[in-house]
Parts: structure tokens; C-alpha cells; sequence
């Protein structure tokens, strides 16, 4: 499968992108704790089937020290018995946000309801800044096709 779009050499994407990294420092530099935030953009990318940011964050990841157990159990979460409870509230509403379009009504009171048992206003805000932001990163390397397999964490600092 071939790339459609180089998207680091072309003057929009390339500004689009810029501004995309700058929003996510907002989320990178808040208290949500940053291996929450790394499950949260892999729970995201495999759902949306994004290589691409499966690769990116699975790699970061294990550079921050993340487990491979965990790592291989994020796709599972529900099963698994390496997560947080409130890990498990962040994957869950990760996975309603993400899947927004299959719920009739949008999130669940439930679901945020537990998230919000877990996380501060401030964390929430950027729980869900997060969750919109990956899903924008997905959507743009899944419709350029954005190979994946060559990414090394810091290589975009």
C-alpha cells in the first residue's frame, strides 16, 4: 500500500499538523497522568485501525517505561486485570468517543459518570481533548494511507 500524500512536505498539512502539536502539548503538559494518556491514543488507533499511531504510541510507550504485558493487553482492556479502575474509565470512555457514531445517544451518562469518579475537571478536560485530538491524527494517517513500522519515539521533538 502506497502512501496517497507525503503529509510532512506539503505546506498545508505541514501547518495543520503544527497546530494539531501544539493543542496536544495542552494535553501532554496537563495532570492527566501521561501513561493514561499513552493507552488512551493506542486504545484510539487500534479502533480506528490507525498503524500509523499504533506503531507511534505503542513504541512511546515503551520508551516511558510501560510494560509489554500491558502493551499487549490494551486491545482486551475489559479482561485484563493489569489496569487501573481509573484506567479502565479512561479506555472506556476512549472507546465511546471514539465510537460515537455506533451509540445512539453519544457517551453515556454511566460512562462519564465513572470517569468523572477518576479524574478531576481539569484531567476530564483534557481526557477528552485527548480523545478528540488522536482521533484527528488517526483520521488524517488513515486517509493518506500513512505507512507504519519506521517511527522511534522523539524522532517528532
Amino acid at each position: 500500500m502506497d502512501v496517497r500524500m507525503n503529509l510532512f512536505a506539503n505546506p498545508v498539512t505541514g501547518k495543520f499538523l503544527k497546530y494539531m502539536n501544539s493543542a496536544g502539548k495542552v494535553v501532554s503538559d496537563s495532570t492527566l497522568p501521561a501513561a493514561t494518556q499513552e493507552l488512551v491514543k493506542i486504545r484510539a488507533s487500534q479502533i480506528n485501525g490507525c498503524a500509523f499511531c499504533t506503531d507511534m504510541h505503542t513504541k512511546d510507550a515503551t520508551a516511558a517505561g510501560e510494560s509489554a504485558q500491558r502493551l499487549h493487553l490494551v486491545a482486551a482492556w475489559r479482561e485484563a486485570e493489569v489496569f487501573t479502575d481509573a484506567e479502565r474509565a479512561a479506555l472506556e470512555l476512549t472507546e465511546q468517543g471514539t465510537r460515537i457514531a455506533d451509540a445512539a445517544g453519544g457517551v453515556p451518562d454511566e460512562v462519564w459518570a465513572k470517569a468523572a469518579e477518576h479524574f478531576d475537571e481539569d484531567q476530564l478536560a483534557a481526557l477528552v481533548s485527548l480523545i478528540a485530538l488522536i482521533n484527528v491524527y488517526n483520521r488524517v494517517n488513515v486517509l493518506v494511507r500513512q505507512p507504519a513500522g519506521d517511527y522511534r519515539p522523539g524522532m517528532f521533538d
